[in-house]
């Protein structure tokens, strides 16, 4: 017989399924896309309807070129909820926090809330000190909420300037 060199095709095969695994997850994001989309005249938004928690859902925005929804205004809050209400959800995350310092809300592009916020009566409220991200409800209230919770996300993304 013949010495078989295996050690090189595990390597080969185990690439394989990596990359088999990074395109069905592209596949994935894909259809989450072509199953609806909403748009302002600057972005894009979309829900991405995999339960993930705050950090997971950051990366899964960062990794395809955009961040979590950052309405800072109250036309992109109503478009974020009418959205959230009309696939049929009552919560999903939003790119906003405290993590860094409690009571300091900053979006997921570091900057602060100023003048446009859209808290739920009583909200934020942590007296424990554990819910340092932010969901939006179906209603466009927003309420401060665990980080480790795994529920859905809206992502946003710039439109490419012609």
């Amino acid at each position: 017989g013949t010495v078989c060199d295996c050690g090189r095709y595990r390597r080969v095969v185990g690439q394989l399924n990596i990359n088999v695994a990074r395109l069905n997850a592209s596949i994935k994001f894909l259809k989450n896309v072509i199953a609806g989309i909403r748009e302002t005249d600057e972005k894009f938004y979309y829900i991405v309807k995999e339960e993930k928690n705050y950090r997971e859902a950051l990366i899964h925005c960062r990794d395809r070129g955009g961040t979590l929804a950052m309405p800072k205004d109250e036309a992109t809050n109503t478009l974020i909820a009418d959205y959230i209400s009309s696939s049929g959800l009552f919560r999903a995350f939003i790119g906003l926090s405290d993590m860094e310092k409690e009571g300091q809300f900053v979006y997921a592009d570091n900057s602060p809330l100023q003048n446009y916020s859209h808290w739920k009566e009583g909200e934020p409220h942590d007296p424990a000190g554990h819910e340092d991200c932010v969901e939006m409800l179906s209603t466009g209230e927003w309420n401060d909420s665990e980080c480790q919770v795994t529920i859905y996300f809206v992502c946003e993304f710039l439109k490419k300037r012609k």
